[in-house]
């Protein structure tokens, strides 16, 4: 059976089993999936056809990654619980407030009962059971752990969407500072300073250098403001286009973000730690060594890691030990090559990868926590320069107009 690639959204009308008129919205792969689950729900349905949904039912109704996460902790517990998969996947599809997860459930379950797979089924149901996770299930259903596997999988979901809210928030504080800093600043050289400039021009008098250096700011911005605006607004477009389109800007982007001060020692240590995750999971999970490195480097979100990953493949593929790769690619941290070579030597290379993952996700947290007391003197700084020194060449002049108006 082959499913559908895309949700879409069916309006219809019918009658229920106490002959009233009911009518509603439904999502679903195709019409016939539609209507196999009205008619489940004793719905006669006189008329059916596609619609386009408004933008805020679209993203109540949206599928995330965090459902997927949920979902497979609440089939782990199932599973484990003894109840069987079908089972579990209907309870959870009818029990879901979200219409694209319940249809994709849905979808998942009518292809297990129709002789499919389980990774089969969601591989093809939706991307966000992506190729990682869809091994993982296969690994399971092959050697009889699948309950195991998805309380794996739940894990490693769990922590690597705790640490990139971690990392979201770290971006927050100075992010809205350094807008906050643009905005006045824009305000001020476009509303306040010329103000300023007409009151001083009335006087005839020379003014102070730093005072003309600003005013002339203020005049370019007022005059060529909305020219700079669009010129940022392509540039950031332009950027964006030859990230997603050009491999080495893409690349040469990636390794620049990790140089970054502060922030790209916090990007590091999450995508080694990530790195180090995903290695372990798949190798506990009895996946082959190869094979979650192949994994592992998908998941780094950063191209210049998953570059130096793939090298490590293919040294390891050669037959040189994981720790010689890890230390041939030079992106990998002393400590994390040492305990690689004590797991691969000792037979507990899962632990010892477990056990640098959690290291590098406490330090990462530890950095995140502190991270607004690190850049809030750099941020006083930088806002007291900025509206201090606005504030300096609008004062300034007052003093030689004073002598003048004397």
């Amino acid at each position: 059976m082959v499913a559908a690639t895309k949700i879409r959204y069916y309006q219809w009308r019918g009658v229920n089993q106490a002959g009233r008129k009911v009518s509603g919205v439904t999502m679903g792969f195709q019409e016939q999936e539609v209507r196999l689950q009205l008619t489940e729900q004793m719905i006669n349905v006189k008329k059916i056809k596609r619609t386009t949904p408004g933008t805020l039912s679209r993203l109540r109704n949206q599928m995330k990654p965090e459902d997927v996460t949920m979902v497979t902790r609440q089939l782990s517990t199932m599973v484990e619980s003894g109840v069987p998969v079908v089972q579990a996947l209907t309870l959870m599809a009818n029990s879901h407030h979200k219409a694209e997860m319940r249809a994709t459930l849905n979808q998942v379950t009518t292809q297990v009962e129709a002789g499919s797979s389980l990774s089969k089924a969601m591989r093809s149901s939706s991307p966000l059971f992506d190729k990682f996770y869809c091994d993982l299930v296969d690994t399971g259903e092959q050697t009889g752990h699948l309950g195991q596997v998805f309380a794996r999988v739940a894990v490693y979901r769990e922590k690597a969407e705790a640490m990139r809210k971690k990392i979201i928030k770290a971006m927050i504080y100075p992010s809205m500072v350094s807008i906050t800093a643009i905005l006045v600043t824009v305000l001020m050289l476009v509303f306040v300073i010329p103000q300023f400039a007409a009151i001083f021009s009335g006087f005839g008098a020379e003014l102070p250098w730093f005072t003309r250096q600003v005013m002339k700011a203020s005049d370019f911005l007022v005059n060529y403001g909305t020219y700079l605006g669009i010129g940022i607004v392509a540039v950031i477009l332009l950027y964006r286009y030859c990230y997603k389109h050009y491999y080495r800007f893409h690349y040469r982007a990636d390794k620049l973000s990790l140089k970054l001060p502060i922030v790209g020692d916090v990007l590091l240590k999450a995508t080694i730690s990530r790195f180090a995750r995903t290695l372990a999971t798949t190798f506990n999970a009895g996946i082959p060594l190869l094979t979650g490195i192949q994994s592992a480097a998908k998941t780094s979100n950063n191209l210049y890691i998953e570059q130096a990953i793939d090298e490590v493949y293919n040294s390891t593929a050669a037959g040189m030990p994981l720790y010689l790769a890890l230390r041939q690619a030079d992106v990998f941290p002393e400590l994390m090559l040492q305990m690689v070579m004590i797991g691969e030597e000792s037979g507990s290379l899962d632990d010892m990868l477990n056990k640098m993952a959690q290291l590098y996700e406490d330090d990462v947290d530890n950095t995140v926590d502190n991270l607004g007391q690190i850049l809030e003197p750099f941020i006083i700084i930088i806002l007291g320069t900025i509206i201090g020194g606005l504030l300096v060449a609008m004062y300034m002049p007052i003093f030689t107009l004073m002598s003048v108006i004397g």
